[in-house]
């Protein structure tokens, strides 16, 4: 492995274990999380040219360990804290184990840093943000625009969040707070997910490795805690979501609807497993959320063509998801849903209740263009998928929707920009 992008791939794959490591050896997040991306910048100096060592996760947490140490003896006011730093590192602390060796304990550090990073003390905002930025590795820029705040704003979160957890214990939550922590943990990992599967910035439509590590992730706490309906029923979605991930997109990386994919495409065996989740999850006790999303997106998958999907039966569900969650997406999936069972205009009115909540964001407006073009009002059509192209950052999707308005553009007239 020497190329620049394989190295990216395996750094983002370990970044978040060795930031586990330390912040477990050191108790220190902030100072932690600024070693580790100086070590994360070393690797990618290095690497590309020298190879990558037989250990990298080793290699990492060495030089991170070094920089964390240096930095706390290069503060006086911090020699205590150094001390006691010093007093809790093992004598082998700063070799690479051998390859194949490892000095993690059993549970993943990673999954300890999820829930330290839901920490009760912040708010459920600062807990996904830190999240997101720690463990899922997106930049600040892409997690402000998940939220539909400016960046600025989503750096100052980032930051006041790292100071409040200051000094807090890197253990896993006792039975009193895991309920909350959990919750807050899975809709982490689905932003995650979300993120992975379909960016909302940057030339590529997917990032599977986000999405690989979301399961993953996922995949860890559904081992911890097997029980759990919601970790089942998201682990369910995940893959059930990710197996039509091959047919998304075509040769030159343009975005394909679900309703025109080759599902010859779709990943069968992950459609299997996540079919199988789906029934054990709805035996887990009431449906919730993930549970509910994870059966529509199993009756998606179920229909060998897209003119055999069970329609009726999805609008079912979102029918009792919009009363679990007021969540805007859920109704902008329902709005579809009903769409197709009881004709386009039908679905145009039940967007008039997102027009607020929903405002600027180009999913909105991708809809309604789909949803006129259906109705036959090709104009309006146009001009719908048109400012959906300008509200989206992903490039994939402006060349979709671009492309979606210009089959509507009357013959002799440009399209407007």
């Amino acid at each position: 492995m020497s190329a620049t992008g394989d190295v990216e791939d395996l750094l983002r794959l370990h970044a978040p274990q060795v930031l586990g490591a330390l912040v477990r050896r050191y108790g220190h997040f902030d100072e932690a999380e600024d070693a580790v991306q100086e070590s994360l910048l070393a690797a990618a100096g290095e690497w590309p040219g020298r190879g990558v060592p037989d250990n990298p996760r080793g290699w990492l947490i060495r030089v991170a360990s070094r920089r964390l140490t240096d930095q706390l003896r290069s503060d006086a006011a911090r020699r205590r804290r150094e001390e006691n730093a010093a007093r809790m590192t093992p004598r082998d602390a700063f070799t690479a184990p051998a390859p194949g060796e490892s000095r993690a304990p059993s549970d993943d550090d990673t999954l300890t840093l999820l829930f330290l990073c839901c920490d009760p003390s912040l708010t459920p905002a600062a807990q996904i943000a830190l999240t997101l930025r720690a463990v899922g590795g997106l930049t600040t820029a892409e997690i402000a625009r998940a939220h539909l705040v400016p960046e600025a704003t989503m750096a100052q979160r980032i930051s006041r969040a790292k100071q409040k957890i200051r000094g807090a214990p890197f253990t896993q939550p006792g039975p009193a707070d895991r309920d909350g922590r959990l919750a807050v943990v899975l809709q982490v990992l689905y932003l995650i997910f979300n993120e992975g599967y379909t960016a909302t910035s940057g030339t590529t439509l997917h990032r599977a490795d986000l999405a690989r590590e979301a399961i993953r992730l996922t995949r860890a706490v559904r081992g911890l805690l097997p029980q759990e309906g919601a970790v089942t029923g998201l682990l369910a979605l995940m893959l059930l979501t990710d197996a039509r991930s091959a047919a998304r997109t075509g040769p030159h990386g343009e975005l394909i609807p679900l309703d025109e994919q080759d599902r010859t495409r779709w990943d069968g065996e992950a459609i299997t497993e996540g079919t199988a989740l789906v029934e054990q999850a709805l035996g887990q006790g009431p449906a919730g959320v993930y549970q509910l999303q994870a059966a529509i997106a199993a009756l998606h998958d179920e229909a060998a063509r897209a003119e055999d999907t069970d329609w009726p039966q999805i609008l079912a569900l979102y029918d009792i998801l919009v009363r679990r969650t007021p969540e805007p997406m859920a109704e902008l999936g329902r709005a579809v849903a009903v769409a197709m069972v009881r004709g386009p205009r039908a679905g145009l009115d039940e967007l008039a209740s997102l027009e607020e909540r929903l405002a600027g964001h180009h999913r909105l407006e991708a809809v309604r263009g789909h949803l006129l073009e259906r109705a036959g009002d090709l104009e309006a059509a146009r001009t719908a998928y048109q400012l959906a192209a300008q509200r989206t950052l992903s490039r994939p999707e402006i060349r979709y929707l671009q492309m979606r308005a210009a089959r509507l553009t009357p013959p002799g007239r440009e399209q407007s920009p």
